[in-house]
């Protein structure tokens, strides 16, 4: 995001969060700046706490997206990532390989293999925004 925001002309600022009120001041801030969207990024805090997350950013009028489905489900805008059934169907093969004799230090790294983008239309309709229609076709999943 460092390397890719200044190309499009977007600044990042970093708001490191560790409770509940931190959240609540942070996007209590974002929602006076116009302009502006909210990206989530996974760790367990953010994740336990995803539901408010989304909610204040969708008071506040604030696009958020992030890369767990789970995210969009929680009211995300969008989300786009991994898709984990199918990394937990490659850690399954490493799984049986290992107990099959290889040894993991000689297995290669993977890269996921499938991405999912999931789009929530009653966030983007509580945020008054309209998802062109060739975003929606693309979806993996669209939340109505």
């Amino acid at each position: 995001m460092e390397t890719a925001a200044p190309q499009i002309h977007i600044a990042l600022r970093q708001t490191p969060v560790s409770d509940p009120a931190a959240i609540e001041a942070t996007i209590g801030n974002l929602s006076n700046e116009p302009r502006t969207g909210l990206v989530v990024l996974p760790d367990i805090f953010m994740t336990l706490h995803s539901a408010l997350t989304f909610s204040l950013a969708a008071r506040g009028k604030i696009p958020t997206v992030g890369p767990l489905r789970s995210f969009a489900n929680a009211g995300s805008l969008i989300s786009y990532g991994s898709n984990f059934a199918d990394l937990f169907r490659q850690s399954a093969q490493y799984a049986d390989r290992i107990l099959r004799g290889e040894t993991p230090k000689d297995l290669p790294v993977q890269d996921p293999t499938k991405y999912e983008l999931v789009i929530n239309l009653k966030t983007a309709k509580a945020l008054e925004l309209t998802i062109p229609a060739a975003l929606l076709a693309r979806a993996d999943e669209v939340i109505e």
